[in-house]
């Protein structure tokens, strides 16, 4: 395929002009401009101070979705005001579910690996869209928040497949599976199920699985061992940013936002604003960002001769203020951009250098607007049968208090109180004294010995919780069921 591209382009706040141009700069010298144009788009503080809590105009929505690719620089989240961040906005409206982000060591940028001898080569697969970061919190009594965690099939399986066809793509042989299935046996456990599932499509690649802070304390002793490791959204993005110290911090980490539709390629580092203006900015996770663009876009060729002129410039003892040898002056960011440039064509001599295709024009293509939102689906024609009801109390009462109200409440109904807990700790039919508990309360009625699964819906449970609120404040309730047989919910701690 030929022709051309269109890229959205939204420069960022602080820092993010300069690095933007000069970025751009660099494309325009080794020929991206022939086949891409880049077209502004507003985001950022400029639209949050207009009172426009998405941070980004409509005519940017617009646009961004015709062209199908989004490159954009840091972009600062409003402090207080109800504004969102604007990164995990633009990820979560455009379901760009697939977080990639590639770690390697780069010469001329200092570590404690580097001096150890240590070469970092690894990528992080993160999901992107659920997990904690739906941001459904409430207030539930005066001493308690709740977050909710929302994991489902179908994202564990968009994102593991694209791991795996990433790893594929990228030559790797293994991929591991990060996770705390150990505690969160239903959220994580999915994540984890579903990866081992994906894997049976693709069975060249090996696999393994580690909980999460194993992985934490191994990436820090021997991050050589892992080629590719996929996580659930919080632990990735918290890996994420201890990877990128290993390689030098976040202005050496690329990332890239996958989506089916749309994606989007992004420096995450900060704003700097204390440095804005002054011309002497690290541009380098842009330029990183931008070739993982170009690649996606199918412009290898320009992506990798940037890369090797980079590569060179680096390993020349080329740096700006925040890195590199001290003996050597610091270059602004311009400057230190047009020592890239210089350098076009070449290749570097202390490390490997990238391989050169003969892929020179776009192969992207945006694909047909979808007509609806899509619902996804991995698990149909599953047998689902009531079982009974947890009901979420605020109440300052004695766990003993809470069982007696509530056992007589279920008396003359087809359930009964098997559980109540605190903080997720069981506190009554059996506990310990030692256990604190706070005015929230889980209170697990299920159905009576003799009362078969499936004899009735769920209007018995809402009966049963107007039964409770008529002497207690609800602040939630949840569905009991089963699937297939197998209980839809987790025991309590002690339980």
């Amino acid at each position: 395929m030929s022709g051309r591209i269109s890229i959205a382009l939204a420069a960022g706040d602080g820092i993010g002009p300069e690095i933007m141009n000069a970025t751009l700069e660099l494309f325009k010298a080794a020929g991206v401009h022939d086949h891409a144009d880049f077209i502004p788009v507003e985001m950022g503080r400029s639209v949050f101070e207009k009172g426009n809590s998405r941070g980004m105009t409509d005519e940017a929505i617009r646009i961004t979705e015709q062209c199908g690719l989004l490159f954009k620089g840091p972009m600062e989240t409003p402090k207080g005001g109800g504004g969102k961040s604007i990164n995990v906005t633009a990820r979560k409206l455009w379901n760009a579910y697939a977080n990639l982000r590639q770690f390697k060591t780069l010469p001329g940028v200092e570590t404690v690996y580097t001096r150890a001898g240590h070469n970092i080569d690894f990528s992080i697969v993160r999901e992107n869209i659920e997990d904690t970061y739906g941001g459904v919190e409430h207030r539930l009594s005066n001493d308690m928040i709740q977050c909710k965690r929302l994991i489902s099939a179908p994202g564990c399986d968009e994102v593991h497949r694209f791991a795996f066809q990433a790893a594929r793509r990228l030559g790797l042989k293994k991929v591991h599976c990060s996770h705390k299935a150990n505690i969160m046996k239903m959220t994580d456990g999915l994540f984890l199920d579903r990866f081992r599932a994906v894997s049976k499509d693709f069975p060249e690649v090996e696999t393994a699985d580690v909980i999460v802070d194993a992985l934490c304390m191994n990436l820090v002793m021997k991050p050589e061992q892992f080629q590719m490791i996929v996580l659930p959204n919080l632990q990735g993005d918290i890996v994420s940013d201890l990877c990128a110290g290993l390689v030098g911090g976040l202005g050496f980490a690329p990332s890239a936002n996958i989506g089916k539709h749309i994606s989007i390629f992004e420096a995450v580092h900060g704003t700097a604003p204390d440095i804005a203006g002054r011309g002497i900015a690290n541009p380098t996770s842009l330029i990183l960002s931008g070739l993982m663009m170009l690649r996606h876009a199918g412009l290898l060729k320009q992506a990798a001769h940037i890369e090797n002129a980079l590569l060179a410039t680096l390993e020349s003892g080329v740096h700006t203020g925040d890195f590199g040898s001290k003996d050597k002056p610091a270059v602004g960011t311009i400057d230190y951009v047009r020592a890239i440039v210089e350098r076009l064509g070449g290749k570097p001599t202390t490390v490997d250098a990238v391989p050169v295709p003969e892929q020179a024009t776009p192969t992207f293509r945006h694909p047909q607007r979808p007509a609806a939102p899509h619902v996804i689906r991995t698990y149909t024609n599953v047998v689902t049968h009531v079982v009974g009801c947890d009901i979420y109390l605020d109440t300052p009462l004695s766990p003993i208090s809470v069982a007696e109200e509530m056992t007589r409440v279920c008396e003359d109904t087809p359930f009964r109180l098997t559980l109540i807990s605190n903080r997720g700790t069981q506190v009554w039919p059996t506990g310990s004294v030692y256990t604190e508990c706070v005015d929230y309360y889980r209170v697990r009625f299920e159905l009576k010995d003799g009362v078969a699964p499936g004899s009735f819906g769920q209007s018995r449970c809402v009966a049963l919780m107007d039964r409770v609120a008529e002497k207690f404040t609800v602040c939630s309730y949840e569905l009991l069921r089963s699937f297939d047989g197998a209980k839809g919910y987790s025991l309590a701690q002690g339980q």
